[in-house]
């Protein structure tokens, strides 16, 4: 039943300490304001690093070689490590039913391309097929490279929506048009995009046999990439990722005479094994600040309980009264309880205001690496607030048993 009494009792409290009851509330407050925004946090650096593995593959693996740096089978160190073709070949062939998309990949160096008068200065890569799915790549027109392109050699290019804007001016459509790569005609057969923006739409395309073949590529591949067949778990898939991995490194390390501890000779990147190490170290920093805030939070209680002391401190003689005129210790109880759920509750939900609408505000507004769009859930933020009230209830309720438990002689003799 509402007792009017009561709430008068409590603003009267209120009014009349309007310092100690600010500076509680505050301190319930910032604690409820610093967790809200230190997950919000949390989960904005969740959301960059699960779009900075977006821009490709998820289960994506990328091969690429470099120089020796250890003796092996009396070859020395400083050698080049060269990719193949029959390297290519041969991994396909060994793990057939584990691969998804596949595909080599070869620069070509030294070309001038050339738009009617201009001249385009991007790079140019031969790939095959699955290369853009491997880089989660989309067609803005036309289509990809496909088998039957790198089957006949075919002179087909594939320009990015980067290029199209820069040298394809006033809405002219680049289909079908003709680039002059070093005086070779390939014809524009797609545009494309990238999910991660526009520094991956920097490079150009064309089949990679009519790379080697045309440009003096002979059997040479730069790197090789990859993805698996989905698994049933993520877990799993990492498994089976870095299992991969290994067994691919091991079998180049071997057919190239590279030593087995030579880090930098042949190098696999696995982004599920990196995703793992990043979601890994996200979920640490979540739980950090979890307990940064929580701690706030105590602190809070601990200021809501020791100001709930020294209010029963204060109205001993007003208890020992009420008491002597026959008042119940469970009134009593209800008396302090009452005035430290509702300083801790006001205080809760301002902080929960204030850190929800900073981060409605400013959270689409932060552009950091591996931080992006910061935000909470509500219904966790709004738990929090109700796991802190009943914290604030028992804050007050072991002084209120304390005053309920004074006896009334030694309360009136109080000073």
């Amino acid at each position: 039943m509402f007792d009017i009494e009561r709430w008068q009792e409590i603003f009267d409290t209120i009014r009349k300490n309007k310092l100690r009851t600010f500076l509680t509330g505050l301190s319930v407050a910032s604690g409820i304001f610093i967790l809200v925004i230190l997950l919000g946090f949390g989960q904005g650096m969740q959301n960059g690093i699960a779009k900075e593995f977006a821009a490709d593959a998820s289960n994506r693996i990328w091969v690429w070689t470099q120089v020796t740096t250890k003796e092996y089978k009396g070859l020395n160190p400083g050698r080049r490590i060269e990719l193949k073709n029959e390297n290519y070949d041969y991994v396909n062939s060994r793990f057939s039913d584990n691969l998804d998309k596949k595909s080599p990949v070869y620069r070509v160096r030294d070309v001038s391309v050339n738009y009617g008068k201009e001249t385009i200065g991007y790079s140019i890569q031969g790939v095959s097929s699955g290369f853009q799915f491997i880089e989660n790549q989309f067609l803005s027109q036309g289509r990809f490279i496909n088998q039957s392109d790198e089957e006949s050699v075919a002179k087909v290019i594939v320009i990015s929506n980067k290029i199209k804007r820069e040298y394809f001016k006033n809405g002219e459509d680049p289909m079908g048009e003709y680039l002059d790569l070093s005086g070779i005609k390939f014809k524009i057969i797609g545009v494309f995009g990238d999910v991660g923006g526009e520094r991956e739409e920097d490079r150009m395309f064309i089949p990679i046999t009519t790379a080697q073949r045309v440009f003096n590529g002979a059997n040479q591949v730069n790197n090789l990439s990859y993805t698996l067949q989905p698994a049933e778990s993520f877990e799993q898939a990492v498994v089976e990722s870095m299992q991969f991995s290994q067994e691919l490194k091991s079998y180049l390390q071997e057919v190239h005479s590279v030593a087995p501890d030579d880090g930098s000779a042949i190098n696999v990147y696995n982004t599920l094994e990196n995703a793992k190490r990043f979601y890994g170290l996200t979920g640490n920093i979540k739980f950090f600040f979890w307990f940064v805030g929580i701690c706030t939070i105590i602190a809070g209680v601990v200021g809501v309980s020791n100001i709930m002391l020294i209010v029963v401190k204060e109205r001993t003689r007003e208890i020992g009264i009420r008491k002597a005129l026959g008042a119940k210790p469970i009134s009593i109880v209800g008396m302090i309880l009452h005035e430290a759920i509702f300083v801790t509750a006001i205080s809760g939900f301002s902080g929960l205001v204030f850190s929800m609408a900073l981060l409605e505000l400013v959270g689409p507004l932060i552009e950091v690496d591996y931080i992006l769009n910061p935000s909470v859930n509500f219904n966790v933020a709004l738990s929090t607030v109700f796991v802190l009230i009943l914290a604030g209830a028992l804050a007050g309720f072991f002084p209120a048993w304390r005053a309920a438990h004074i006896h009334t002689i030694d309360a009136l003799r109080d000073q």
